[in-house]
């Protein structure tokens, strides 16, 4: 009898070694995708993540699970990244502002005023440059997939309505931990004051800083509007979103996944900046009920342009001068 016992124990635990291997080997293993963001689950990245995730488990027949965090859940975007290179994260979709300390060629996202419109984003983000910028993250153990749309950042504060550069002078604006963002604002007169995120509510209710600057959508989204009277149109950067995964996680994906995945970036990046463009507009007119909005005319936007031209000048050797050409060169053809 114990004989036999053992004998089925031994016929069992092979059968389940050579039914494991058999699913590998049909390449039917299962993932899971982990992604992670720092924007609420109003946002229209938020419901762009939603439309990954429901592409990716459709097609691949629900051998890919995706599960989804959102409001910095997980950490903020740099720790997210952090861990997406250890391989304790699969996914997640940052600005280019955190991701610059690790690839500096990203820092060109940074630069005040460089596209005029979204769609001259769109045309260079599309093109050689933003695929090679993507490429880059390889060598930081991250495949980059598609560009998202974070938005135009735009001034508020408590203090006046802003029109002019003069009228910035001397206050004190939050900023991310950023060099690039923190040259351009004392060359607009103001007083940037880095800090993160997750403290700028307290920091403007408590006159820590007098105002920030972000898309309109997480302006509205925040309630930002409880502690700030004032918004301008600045548009003074545009900021990409960059859908990440883990390289060892990709490079672990089956061919026929990779392609799945693939595809629904590139489907939830164009649902993604179609929505964001059109919650951005509806955000601004919404502000306009419970804010002074202030939107420049062409005169006042190129006094903030010149203000901020010698921050071109101090990171060109750090981005790369052949890179900014190339950008404004690539702007022109459209």
């Amino acid at each position: 009898m114990k004989k036999f016992l053992l004998l089925v124990v031994v016929l069992l635990i092979s059968g389940t070694m050579l039914f494991a291997e058999g699913q590998a080997d049909s390449g039917e293993e299962n993932f899971t995708i982990t992604a992670g963001i720092g924007l609420n689950d109003k946002s229209a990245q938020y419901e762009s993540l939603v439309l990954f995730k429901d592409i990716v488990e459709k097609n691949s027949d629900g051998r890919i699970t995706v599960e989804l965090y959102h409001s910095s859940q997980l950490g903020d975007d740099r720790e997210m990244m952090e861990a997406l290179q250890r391989g304790e994260q699969e996914m997640t979709c940052p600005s280019t502002a955190p991701i610059a300390p690790f690839v500096p060629e990203f820092g060109i996202f940074d630069l005040p005023f460089l596209f005029p419109t979204a769609e001259d984003a769109d045309y260079v983000l599309d093109s050689e440059i933003g695929q090679n910028l993507l490429d880059e993250l390889s060598d930081i153990g991250i495949k980059g997939l598609v560009y998202w749309e974070n938005g135009y950042r735009n001034l508020t504060n408590s203090v006046r309505a802003v029109r002019t550069p003069a009228d910035v002078k001397g206050m004190k604006v939050r900023t991310m931990e950023n060099p690039m963002h923190l040259d351009a604002w004392r060359a607009m007169g103001a007083n940037p004051t880095p800090m993160a995120f997750g403290e700028l509510f307290s920091a403007m209710q408590q006159g820590v800083v007098d105002g920030q600057e972000n898309p309109w959508g997480t302006i509205y989204l925040q309630n930002f509007p409880e502690v700030q009277g004032f918004a301008t149109d600045t548009g003074h950067v545009y900021s990409p979103f960059v859908l990440m995964i883990a390289q060892s996680f990709w490079d672990g994906l089956p061919a026929d996944l990779q392609d799945i995945v693939m595809d629904a970036a590139v489907q939830s990046r164009d649902h993604n900046r179609e929505l964001n463009r059109r919650y951005n507009a509806e955000y601004m007119e919404k502000l306009k009920d419970v804010m002074t909005v202030v939107e420049l005319t062409a005169d006042q936007k190129a006094q903030f342009q010149s203000a901020v031209m010698p921050v071109y000048d101090k990171y060109a050797d750090v981005i790369g001068q052949d890179l900014i050409d190339a950008v404004i060169k690539k702007i022109a053809e459209r």
